[in-house]
Formats: structure tokens, sequence, C-alpha cells
């Protein structure tokens, strides 16, 4: 199963090497920059979630535009997180941070150019092929990063460091930071496959469950694991002064959630007809995986 998986992710990765014109002209440092952080590799789990939920439902032809951006609109967002005024980190996915290489004005600029593109990319594809759910598709991806997803739950991220929130508060900023990007992929693959109203609500579920249990992990790594293993500055969310699962539970606790969710989530894929076997496989390796 996990040798099926990693060919789609390198079937992904080729299709994400294509997002960036390889004819830079006049705006050279800006691609080159978009293109360091973008080609920089990564789990590639939204792109390959979105890839899954679309077969799951049907789908046969590419969908390349919408797995590159939604992966464009993720590597801006971290861009723009590493920056000194979000999280002033110096490592990402092993390497050097955008604004470490580039200067900061220069790596604001290419987080811009990513969301941008992103939407150039889809909207484009859609006008050729005359599709609504093509539309409907880049539509979930503008809200699930906008104010009302990724960017809202990033503010009150910001608001609540320093300060002692309730744990509602602290799931409402992970189901907007973290999980609504991981939801809009599988909702957008449903969409674009085709699927029944009831089989987009089923994976739109299983994507929001698949969402709190990254973050889960995700907080526990960051107190847990080594730079080497996560390729980025552990212990950034005690630096920042954030609220994580750990600010409530301890590890074993964090675990026995993440692992109540994941079986909440699998529970949503008996709802959609196709072959749903490695939907089930992520989301049991969400909550193994150790970077």
């Amino acid at each position: 199963m996990e040798n099926k998986l990693e060919l789609y992710r390198e079937r992904i990765e080729n299709q994400i090497k294509e997002a960036i014109p390889n004819n830079h002209g006049s705006f050279g440092e800006l691609y080159e920059a978009m293109a360091y952080s973008l080609y920089a590799g990564g789990k590639r789990i939204r792109p390959l979630l979105m890839q899954l939920a679309y077969e799951a439902v049907g789908g046969k032809e590419t969908i390349t535009p919408y797995l590159c951006a939604i992966e464009m609109i993720h590597t801006y967002s971290l861009i723009h997180d590493d920056l000194p005024a979000m999280d002033n980190d110096d490592l990402r996915r092993g390497k050097p941070t955008n604004h470490k290489v580039f200067g900061e004005a220069t790596a604001i600029l290419a987080g811009d150019a990513l969301l941008n593109g992103a939407f150039e990319m889809m909207l484009e594809d859609a006008l050729n092929q005359d599709d609504m759910n093509r539309v409907r598709a880049a539509h979930v991806l503008a809200e699930a990063s906008g104010a009302r997803g990724m960017i809202g739950g990033q503010i009150l991220d910001m608001q609540s460091e320093g300060k002692q929130i309730d744990k509602d508060t602290l799931d409402s900023i992970h189901l907007h930071k973290t999980g609504a990007l991981i939801a809009a992929a599988v909702h957008m693959g449903a969409l674009l496959g085709g699927a029944s109203s009831n089989e987009v609500t089923a994976l739109t579920f299983y994507g929001k469950y698949l969402g709190k249990v990254f973050q889960i992990i995700d907080d526990v790594l960051d107190a847990t694991s080594t730079v080497e293993e996560l390729g980025k500055p552990i212990h950034s969310d005690m630096k920042n002064e954030k609220n994580t699962y750990l600010s409530f539970y301890d590890v074993d606790t964090c675990y026995s959630i993440a692992e109540e969710l994941t079986t909440k989530a699998i529970k949503c894929l008996e709802r959609v007809e196709g072959d749903t076997s490695l939907l089930e496989h992520v989301a049991f390796s969400l909550v193994q995986r150790r970077n």
C-alpha cells in the first residue's frame, strides 16, 4: 500500500515541478524564490488526498491544475508563516527559510505570486473545460484559504499567543488554520470527480477529522521530535507562546484522541461507493508520522 502511495507522490511531484515557468525573463528572482519553496519537497498530503478522493468517486481525467494549486497555496502560507513578523523561523523542510535566502520583501512577494498563480491556474482550466464543478472546486479553495479558513485561523492563533485559552478556542484555531485546507483537498477531489452530495459531505467530514489529527500530531512532534526528523526548528510553539494540545493533555492522551478521530474519519468513508482503501491507509499513517 505504501509503495502505491509513493508512486502517487512521485507523479504529483512531477506535476508540481511544471507549475512555475522555466522562462523567468525579467522576473527571475521572483520565480526563483517561488520555486525554492515549492520544490523543497514535503509530504504533499493535500494534493495526495485530493487525487485519492477524486479517484474514489470515479474521477479518471487529469486534475493537475488543482493538485498544483493547493500545494502552491500551502507553500505560500509556509513562506509567510516563517517571516519575522509571524513565527520568525530559520528552517523549513531542512533548508533555510525563504526570507533567509531571498530577503523578506522577495519572500512576501513570492508567497503572493504563488497564491495568485494558484487561482490563475485553476480558473484557466475551468474556463477551458467550461465545467462548473471545476469552478466550484476553485471556490472551495478560495474560502478554505481565506478569512473564513486558513488566514482566519492564523489570526486567531496570533491573538492567542501568550494567553490562556479554552479548548474550544484551540479547536477553532486548528479547524481553520490547518484543517480548512486539508478538508478542502478532499472536498475538491469529490467535486472534480462528480461525486454525489452524500459522498461530498462524507469526504469533507473525513478531511475535517484528518485536519485535526494532523495538527494534534504536529503539536506533539514539535515538543518531542528532533530538528533532523522534523526538518524545521523544534519547540517553536513554546518559543512563540502558542497554545497547543499539549497545553491541555499529555502525549499519550493526544495520541489517543488522534486515534479516535482517525476511526471517525474512516467511518465516513463507508458512505463512498468507490475504493477508499488508500484514503484509509493515509488516515492511519498520519497518526504514526514522525515529520
